[in-house]
């Protein structure tokens, strides 16, 4: 619950700097963001089905 509690103060703040941010700073944080998680869900998967299968 705390971790989550930190993220929204995190994502609030974040949300208050791109504001300010410019565009081409907000559009290469923003694929960053967007091919980090894509790989944590790939490799949450990839895990996944290697361990059921045990």
């Amino acid at each position: 619950m705390l971790f989550l509690v930190a993220a929204l103060l995190l994502f609030g703040a974040v949300l208050g700097t791109v504001a300010h941010a410019p565009f081409t700073f907000t559009a290469v944080a923003a694929t960053v963001i967007a091919a980090w998680l894509g790989i944590f869900a790939l490799r949450e998967r990839h895990s996944r089905r290697h361990a059921s299968s045990r």
